[in-house]
């Protein structure tokens, strides 16, 4: 099964590319190369179309890695009988409001991983909210201060930027593995990190902004007991 090219991993920012059909099913399509974010790591995939030359627009509803090869990404029709034959060329557009809301929302739990000592169980990025949830002890996170802390890394408007390490680099540096539940994907030979200087260093294939004050406002939601040692921290955007 051919590789698709994910584009968004060295840019998030592109809205449209052009690409060419390389398998298809009814209702679905694999491409050479694609900006739509294919779910995992807890954020949701993106929506989208394709164009055909002949000016036919389908809507792209869902984005998913193939089974047992997660290089090849298969997009989702919103009419499920459509048959689109290989080797169509297409152009690919993104719907840009909601990934951007998912961008600044994933680069938003970066920095929540960033004021909570402790290691992660879980997560879910959201349109205008989230989720993380932490191995630690019972309340040892402070609703107020957490939220005073996230808001000023916000305002300091720090670069945030993705870089690639092999995966050697990465076993020597098993420290910057924060996730208990997901391993970083690995096979490539490389492993993409998100790099938010001085602030948090991570494994992370998700999008993000370039810089913090991007993400705007956040308000510290619940925090929930989810086990003995176990807490579930809540955010969402202030607007």
């Amino acid at each position: 099964m051919t590789a698709t090219t994910k584009l968004y991993e060295e840019d998030s920012y592109l809205r449209e590319c052009s690409a060419e059909i390389t398998d298809s099913q009814p209702g679905k399509i694999r491409l050479n190369q694609t900006i739509l974010y294919a779910e995992s790591g807890g954020q949701l995939p993106d929506h989208g179309a394709i164009t055909l030359p002949n000016g036919d627009t389908f809507n792209v509803v869902d984005s998913q890695k193939a089974p047992g090869n997660p290089s090849a990404i298969w997009h989702t029709l919103e009419n499920d009988q459509q048959i689109i034959p290989p080797q169509t060329p297409v152009t690919v557009t993104l719907d840009w409001e909601r990934r951007y809301q998912l961008m600044r929302m994933h680069t938003a739990m970066h920095l929540l991983c960033a004021c909570v000592t402790g290691s992660v169980t879980g997560g879910a990025v959201n349109i205008g909210r989230g989720r993380i949830d932490f191995n630690v002890p019972p309340d040892s996170i402070n609703k107020e201060k957490l939220h005073a802390q996230l808001n000023a890394l916000i305002e300091q408007n720090i670069p945030a930027t993705p870089r690639w390490v092999s995966e050697s680099e990465l076993d020597n540096n098993p420290s910057l593995v924060r996730t208990m539940s997901v391993s970083p994907p690995r096979g490539a030979g490389r492993i993409r990190l998100l790099d938010i200087a001085d602030t948090d260093l991570q494994p992370c294939g998700g999008t993000h902004v370039k810089h913090t004050g991007e993400i705007g406002a956040l308000v510290v939601g619940k925090i929930e007991n989810k086990g003995r040692q176990n807490r579930r921290v809540n955010i969402r955007f202030a607007e």
